[in-house]
């Protein structure tokens, strides 16, 4: 138990390291927020990548249509994320916008043109938009 608690707190810190470093090396347009109406629209183009950055678990409750789920928390996120393609945007949601954030900074940082939902999950069900489960 110890041992996992200290994996655990050591992928928080990588994650927040790599954020912070993430965010000093990103282009200043390779990141957008946008609200949900605007979310949508652009997860029904066949041209882009939806990705849930939250935990499996979350993801089984309900995620958006066709969406993959890469666990941003996971120390294995970049190499995951990795197989992505690098020409076409990826789409990123969280619970609240929070960790996909984290995850959007990484992922400009490596070069990805993202977009991510302001609010998260929360608020795309709040504007009623569907959800698979």
């Amino acid at each position: 138990m110890i041992k996992s608690m200290i994996q655990r707190v050591r992928t928080i810190i990588l994650v927040l390291m790599t954020s912070v470093l993430g965010a000093c090396a990103q282009p200043a347009d390779s990141i957008r927020t946008v609200d949900a109406g605007a979310f949508e629209r652009g997860v029904q183009a066949d041209s882009v990548q939806v990705v849930d950055v939250r935990t499996a678990d979350e993801y089984a409750e309900g995620h958006i249509a066709h969406a993959v789920n890469i666990d941003v928390l996971q120390e294995g996120f970049m190499d995951s994320a990795r197989r992505l393609d690098r020409h076409k945007e990826v789409y990123v949601y969280c619970r609240s916008g929070k960790r996909s954030m984290t995850a959007a900074r990484q992922l400009a940082a490596a070069g990805y043109r993202v977009v991510n939902l302001r609010g998260g999950i929360i608020e795309w069900a709040a504007a009623g938009k569907s959800v698979v489960k």
